[in-house]
């Protein structure tokens, strides 16, 4: 490999390794600054060189090749399936979790499908991995055309499906930690059937990735065939011995809901969408953007009802700010800028459950 490259309009960065690391950073750092000034400009510039500086620092650091080659498979591997969700950035998604080990026509997987279905005419895709079981159900029930495959290369091969296989929307991972980040990224809605100790995993890490607000928070939907015992099973375990040792509140509980009719649950995913869009931090205030205007007697609600969650002020209509401009497809929308605490998640689930209502 040599130790340089070129950016677009063929400036060459010599990254200098055969001299004294000391020296070649500080010799280097001009070049990157100049070398980005001859790339396309994106206003991320800034992010680029931290990466670069970042990378030549770890040479600096003398790390061992495992270490070197989990990072560079984790770029890898990010950098493929940022490409591939791109297009679609656009488009609300929801991810589909359960086990593998159910079979075709089981109820479970006629009830996937079903789901799935009535999300894809929604206008919903549908990402799930691309093995069998619940994710192929998934698969078959959206179309090809409405779904993304995140597979898992493991040490038995698992093939993905033949309702993903080959399509562009299929990408494959080594690690499940990049894995499970681009479920959670993409998603609009996580739906979660039964399944056994990687459900569980992707379950309650989406709860914990939402109670700690590392996530956006999206509906969290746990879907039984009619009748069915496993969610409620699974309830009645956190109630006797979780939330009753003070692990969890009665609040918490609220980050997920549970449905055993296919268009409660799809009703449930469509209506978090109904008036309230998407939320941002922009230094330490949230702005929450809004498909409609909010009536002057919402914001009077939200500053009764969810006060005991604000650091101080009050919540307020206002125009987009200045940070917002790198997100020009949200720039339309109405918001509110409300002085949240930052802890509080799941009373902050409950608020936008309240500006739904008054949309």
């Amino acid at each position: 490999m040599q130790p340089f490259f070129k950016n677009s309009r063929g400036y060459v960065i010599d990254l200098g390794f055969h001299g004294s690391t000391q020296s070649n950073f500080a010799a280097i750092e001009a070049q990157i600054e100049q070398w980005l000034r001859g790339t396309p400009e994106s206003g991320n510039q800034d992010l680029i060189a931290e990466m670069i500086r970042t990378v030549l620092r770890l040479a600096a650091d003398e790390p061992s090749r495992g270490d070197l080659k989990i990072l560079n498979r984790t770029l890898k591997e990010l950098r493929q399936a940022f490409k591939i969700f791109a297009p679609y950035e656009n488009v609300r998604k929801v991810s589909i979790f359960g086990s593998t080990r159910v079979p075709e026509r089981d109820p479970y997987y006629d009830m996937t499908m079903a789901v799935a279905g009535r999300l894809a005419e929604e206008n919903f895709m549908i990402i799930t991995g691309a093995g069998p079981g619940i994710m192929q159900a998934g698969h078959e029930g959206a179309g090809r055309e409405k779904s993304f495959g995140v597979n898992i290369r493991l040490p038995a091969i698992q093939k993905a499906n033949s309702f993903i296989d080959g399509d562009p929307k299929l990408m494959s991972f080594h690690f499940f930690f990049t894995r499970k980040l681009m479920f959670v990224k993409e998603a609009d809605a996580v739906v979660i059937f039964p399944g056994g100790f990687g459900t569980h995993d992707e379950l309650t890490e989406s709860i914990t990735l939402a109670q700690t607000g590392k996530s956006q928070l999206v509906p969290l939907i746990l879907i039984d065939v009619p009748g069915g015992t496993y969610w409620q099973e699974w309830l009645a375990f956190l109630r006797s011995a979780v939330k009753s040792r003070g692990y969890i509140t009665d609040e918490e509980m609220g980050f997920f809901k549970v449905f055993d009719d296919v268009e409660a649950a799809v009703a449930e995913i469509k209506n978090f969408y109904r008036n309230y869009h998407s939320y941002r931090f922009v230094k330490r205030e949230l702005v929450i953007r809004l498909n409609s205007a909010p009536s002057p007697a919402l914001i009077e609600r939200i500053n009764r009802d969810f006060r005991d969650i604000f650091k101080a002020g009050v919540a307020r209509q206002t125009a987009p700010l200045p940070d917002e401009a790198d997100e020009p497809a949200t720039l339309h929308l109405h918001r509110l800028l409300v002085p949240f605490n930052q802890m509080d998640f799941a009373r902050l689930r409950q608020m936008i459950d309240a500006i739904n209502q008054a949309g």
